[in-house]
């Protein structure tokens, strides 16, 4: 035999074949094993972790910028490139279909605090608006009256009525195979990461939050609050009462310390032209050359209401401290309480906002207060100027002449000052 010519033993052979294919086959098992547990990247944590955030950034920024702010308010035009983007992510890592998210974020704003509104803690509770705003957002997803009213002018073609509507969970399945298949066994944490991000930020923190806890720049017929004035972390939609009062504008920023990520990206978009932004709340002009309001005072006033009532929110609120610490020296500590609790619900909520019977309780509160009692009349009629639709703008210039002259000789320091800032509003 020719093993026994060259000196190699048949037995070796067949032990040393057995030996590789052994071998072999472990190499297999272990990379199987690795590619299991570590995926194709075999990643290190750190990279895991950077991975995670910049997915979970970029499907927060396609939901404020594609979603929120070009299609439910057309407040930015999008390259078809981009807005398909997004679309193609947001069918990835959340299943949402454009038209359902449309028409209930606009369903919101047209009944916001109100019967109907789709995920109101007002109506619904802090705690359910919190913890199960995306449960809310099914429930009104089905309502085919919302859909109908409220979901004009979302995309319309073959891909959202083949693929994305139709089959909004091959998305999420597919973004879990990729993690799986990137990552091993832990990108099923990146999944349930990337799956759980919307409905807890977007859905329950903007939801939430944003109309329970926070500062407010405009005073807004409804509780939206600015959750903080840097917007990074939800691209901007921390700046949630800015948005409530200018709802159509592309950038939420407001004053000069708050910062709008989603609007930076904006910008640098329609920089290389892939975005055109079609309309941004103005900020406020002040002139210092007028003696009297005139037409264009009254237009810049009616302009910036929310902004002009949110300053006169805060002086109230400053009247009423200066009101309870008097009483402090000069009544009984009880007499202080029924004041103290309304300087508490105001600045939790908007007047308006609250049950008759609370308003009228508060009211008569104020009433046994000459300054605060003055400043609530003198509040209720400078914003029936706004209200007053039907007047004309002759009608209009003269009630806020006559106010700032009343306000003038009210002996009020706040008011007084208030008044000729008032004046000062340019368009």
């Amino acid at each position: 035999m020719v093993g026994d010519k060259c000196g190699i033993v048949p037995g070796a052979v067949d032990s040393t074949l057995t030996v590789l294919r052994q071998r072999r086959s472990r190499g297999y098992m272990d990379a199987l094993i690795s590619f299991v547990t570590n995926g194709i990247l075999n990643a290190s944590w750190w990279q895991i972790v950077l991975f995670t955030l910049v997915v979970t950034h970029i499907t927060i920024a396609g939901v404020t910028i594609f979603l929120h702010r070009s299609q439910a308010h057309r407040g930015v035009d999008l390259h078809p490139v981009v807005s398909h983007f997004f679309r193609f992510w947001l069918w990835l890592t959340t299943g949402m279909v454009t038209k359902e998210w449309v028409a209930i974020h606009r369903k919101h704003h047209a009944r916001c605090e109100r019967e109907g509104d789709p995920h109101s803690p007002m109506v619904y509770g802090i705690n359910r608006v919190l913890f199960q705003g995306a449960e809310l957002y099914r429930i009104e997803s089905d309502n085919a009256e919302t859909m109908k009213k409220f979901g004009h002018g979302t995309p319309d073609d073959w891909m959202e009525r083949n693929v994305y509507s139709r089959h909004t969970t091959l998305g999420i399945f597919t973004m879990l195979a990729i993690d799986l298949a990137l990552f091993g066994v832990l990108g099923l944490t990146v999944w349930a990461i990337q799956m759980a991000w919307i409905p807890f930020w977007a859905a329950g923190v903007v939801n939430g939050i944003g109309h329970y806890v926070g500062y407010r720049n405009f005073a807004s017929p409804d509780t939206s609050t600015n959750i903080s004035p840097i917007g990074i972390l939800i691209g901007g939609e921390e700046l949630h009462n800015n948005h409530h009062a200018h709802a159509s504008s592309a950038r939420f920023s407001s004053k000069w310390y708050e910062f709008d990520i989603g609007w930076m990206y904006i910008s640098a978009m329609q920089a290389v032209g892939l975005a055109k932004v079609k309309k941004v709340a103005q900020r406020p002009q002040m002139t210092t050359d007028k003696s009297a309001a005139d037409l264009q005072t009254l237009q810049a006033v009616i302009t910036h209401r929310y902004e002009i009532m949110a300053r006169y929110a805060d002086m109230f609120k400053q009247a009423c401290r200066e009101e309870i610490d008097r009483l402090k020296r000069t009544s009984p500590q009880g007499s202080v309480e029924p004041l103290r609790q309304v300087q508490s619900t105001l600045r939790r909520s908007d007047p308006e906002l609250l049950p008759v019977e609370r308003r009228q309780e508060i009211n008569q509160i104020i009433a046994q207060h000459g300054v605060l009692a003055t400043l609530s009349q003198m509040r209720d009629e400078l914003s029936r100027l706004w209200d007053s639709s039907s007047a004309s703008s002759e009608k209009l210039l003269h009630d806020l002449q006559d106010w700032c002259a009343r306000a003038q000789k009210s002996g009020i320091k706040q008011l007084e000052e208030f008044s000729l800032r008032l004046r000062q509003y340019a368009a």
